[in-house]
């Protein structure tokens, strides 16, 4: 077993064989957004939530990672772009496997966006990481959405299930995309990508509840858990929110 597998199972509840991640990244996309102003008092009110994995940036993650509970895996994201920038879609290496693994991660994790004139970069960006990665025994999660000029509706099951394809296709040891609302075409994209694919809560909903649905048939669907945040941490009780979604998820509360 090598240290990239061992790594890997330990974002995994046993039982289940399911995740449930929680994405604080936000803030180097778009600032001071609602629910993360104090990351640090954020994760405190968390500290008991029932959670497999964090995802931050590496300043977060210096000033904060040493909190964490330690059940609970650290992964350091390595990409970033700012909503003010042209194009927004644009996402660019801010952090090196190297200085991620001396922080202290457990996994690491990527973000491309596909169909714009940057594509084939950050597809470069992904690819070279995986291999960096893996020679440090490092797994690494690739969050892969379509975005940019070439693309008018994001959540084209076609462009989705490519998505998720090119993530393994580039080596990626866990996927992140949004869930299509195409069951029976997302569930064969599942069915056919030889490592886990987890779904993201994308924007805000409209209530809880809705989020909660989506994960409900999103889990009919074959995939490995969630990777949550806006809808968690800007819940009115984010604690509860989580445990909410973890009793969902690894309860198999279909």
């Amino acid at each position: 077993m090598t240290g990239c597998t061992r790594r890997l199972e330990r974002l995994f509840d046993r039982t289940g064989n399911k995740t449930l991640l929680l994405p604080l990244d936000h803030g180097a996309s778009e600032g001071m957004v609602t629910g993360l102003e104090d990351v640090g008092g954020f994760l405190q009110r968390i500290k008991s939530a029932p959670i497999n994995g964090v995802i931050m940036h590496k300043g977060m993650t210096r000033a904060f990672g040493p909190d964490l509970d330690p059940d609970t895996n650290l992964i350091v994201h390595l990409s970033a772009g700012t909503k003010h920038g042209l194009p927004a879609y644009n996402k660019a290496l801010v952090c090196s496997v190297q200085e991620a693994v001396r922080l202290g991660a457990d996994c690491l994790s990527v973000h491309i966006n596909i169909g714009n004139d940057l594509e084939d970069r950050m597809l470069s960006d992904l690819g070279a990481v995986t291999d960096e990665a893996h020679q440090l025994g490092m797994p690494v999660l690739a969050m892969v959405y379509a975005r940019g000029g070439q693309i008018v509706n994001e959540l084209d099951p076609v462009l989705i299930n490519h998505s998720i394809r090119i993530g393994a296709e580039l080596g990626a040891d866990i996927i992140k995309v949004p869930y299509s609302g195409d069951r029976e075409s997302f569930a064969r994209a599942v069915a056919g990508c030889p490592v886990p694919v987890i779904i993201g809560g994308g924007p805000k909903k409209e209530s809880f509840e809705n989020l909660l649905t989506q994960v409900r048939e999103a889990l009919t669907t074959g995939i490995a858990g969630v990777s949550i945040g806006r809808n968690v941490f800007q819940h009115p009780d984010p604690l509860q929110a989580l445990k909410e979604l973890s009793a969902l998820i690894h309860d198999k509360q279909l």
